[in-house]
């Protein structure tokens, strides 16, 4: 382990949090010292949710470490089960607990609680969030569904969508509409709003949809092999992969295709006037495996990007996603180091970042925009209104989603070209109030105000941006100006100067431009 100041993924039993918070009916018992409480803010805050997660702490302190931290262990989880009545109840400890040692799977079954308990053993400095998610979801599958009659018409279960995570909610609503008109309903979602009784009843679906692999494929897997249900490996996210998706579903189900496209506005809304002046943009992907894949795919084949970065911070998706990037002549970066992501991006110096909240954060910092993909999310990415990432609707939203920050920039940038006009200058004040509008220095002498001294502006170890060369570095566009930064510092370096003005950044443009 390492301390960093953001990280992509918590320990794994925020992950087993994530999937007992999606379902109802079952408790976590999570022994934990007092500090680890800290998860229950990601639910409410971030996500914003009117309930706190279903988790009972022992929230152990110091003093306790040398008493009897198994007896607070078995004291919490009988409160947990008087209080509650859940049906089942899972438990396990963080990664601080597990230090102790204290084995609260055992001691709950040995309890003899009149409900399931699932014990949970999550490798906390091993594994992450989404292998915690994913394993908690797989064993609780496994101790629960059970062989059952199939459903007289074809049903399907939708796997993978939990708490906390990018759009699931959204993306349930509108996979459950298309699988409708295919004539395909949806006999389970798990494991968000499901309970250990539909749990149950999974086997009773003629298939299932993998929504994430990141959180649901353990669970596939095992049913697929036990109760004979296969399951999709097309995760339809973009115009192409809906398709694809249709395609499959159609056949696992032995229905007709069906794809209403009348709402399916991406393909046009992509190539057309407004949208061409995108195409070649050169964009920057990372995030999870499952969100980075789906994003490059839309990016080359449907925006008609060029892809010059493809990355995932989830080491479970490695193999998958290097094996993608070698079709985009990339090499994939694999990596949990929100440096290591930064330093790429620059080198790569795209006009456009797909990212996370962290590649948000690193975008804002480089002067590159950036729109979020994939978890990590703040509390902007979990929308009141229906905002899905599949399917139809999730096509035209990631359309607007990708080009607005482009859009956006560059009217800032018109703004600022043109911010020496009579109507944007900084006296005329704001333009939407007309000639009526006075701004609030424009009656005070501008004389009484100093020039600005000519100081540099940013130094970079030997060299250093006078203000003159900094103003006209400001006029480039915003897309390029990081590039045009970094080729004149290499070219002042070249020529062995220390100090950057307007007639180095002329001469580095000169040069560049043979």
């Amino acid at each position: 382990m390492k301390l960093t100041l953001w990280t992509y993924e918590g320990p794994p039993h925020v992950g087993a949090m994530r999937v007992a918070t999606a379902m109802k009916g079952l408790h976590y018992v999570l022994h934990a010292p007092q500090g680890d409480t800290y998860a229950d803010l990601l639910f409410t805050m971030i996500e914003r949710r009117n309930h706190r997660p279903p988790v009972t702490y022992t929230t152990f302190q110091a003093r306790d470490l040398g008493a009897d931290t198994a007896n607070l262990f078995k004291t919490a989880c009988q409160a947990a089960y008087d209080r509650f009545k859940p049906e089942a109840m899972i438990v396990g400890a963080s990664c601080t607990a597990e230090l102790i040692q204290d084995d609260p799977g055992g001691m709950a079954e040995m309890m003899g609680l009149p409900c399931p308990v699932i014990a949970l053993e999550l490798p906390s400095y091993q594994r992450k969030e989404n292998f915690g998610a994913d394993e908690t979801f797989f064993q609780i599958t496994r101790a629960l569904a059970k062989p059952v009659d199939k459903t007289a018409h074809v049903s399907c279960n939708l796997i993978g969508p939990t708490a906390l995570g990018f759009r699931h909610r959204d993306d349930i609503t509108e996979l459950t509409g298309m699988l409708a008109d295919m004539g395909i309903a949806v006999n389970v979602c798990a494991p968000y709003g499901a309970s250990p009784s539909d749990i149950a009843r999974l086997g009773a679906a003629h298939f299932n949809v993998l929504m994430y692999p990141e959180t649901g494929e353990s669970a596939c897997r095992w049913m697929e092999r036990e109760l004979g249900l296969p399951f999709t490996k097309t995760v339809p996210i973009g115009v192409g992969a809906t398709r694809d998706f249709i395609c499959e579903v159609s056949a696992l189900g032995n229905v007709p295709q069906a794809m209403d496209e009348e709402r399916l506005r991406l393909p046009w809304y992509s190539a057309s006037v407004d949208s061409t002046y995108l195409t070649g943009k050169r964009v920057f992907i990372f995030g999870d495996g499952t969100h980075a894949a789906a994003a490059a795919r839309i990016a080359r084949d449907e925006m008609g990007f060029e892809v010059v970065g493809l990355g995932c911070y989830n080491r479970e998706m490695a193999r998958p996603l290097r094996a993608l990037a070698k079709t985009y002549g990339l090499e994939a970066l694999i990596t949990d180091d929100y440096l290591e992501v930064e330093t790429a991006i620059e080198a790569a110096a795209p006009e456009m970042i797909l990212g996370t909240q962290m590649e948000r954060m690193i975008g804002k910092r480089l002067g590159i925009p950036c729109a979020v993909i994939s978890a990590p999310v703040h509390v902007q990415d979990f929308p009141a209104r229906y905002s899905p990432q599949m399917g139809i609707e999730g096509a035209n939203v990631i359309f607007d989603t990708w080009v607005h920050p482009l859009v956006m920039g560059l009217e800032e940038h018109l703004l600022h070209m043109f911010r020496d006009d009579f109507e944007f200058h900084d006296a005329a004040g704001a333009s939407h109030h007309g000639g009526q509008h006075v701004a609030k220095d424009a009656t005070k002498d501008t004389a009484e105000t100093p020039a600005p001294a000519e100081a540099p502006a940013k130094a970079s170890d030997v060299l250093v941006w006078l203000a003159d060369a900094e103003r006209e570095l400001k006029k480039i566009p915003f897309f390029v100006r990081g590039k045009a930064r970094r080729n004149t510092e290499i070219f002042a370096s070249q020529k062995g100067l220390n100090e950057i003005g307007i007639d180095t950044l002329y001469e580095a443009k000169a040069h560049y431009a043979r």
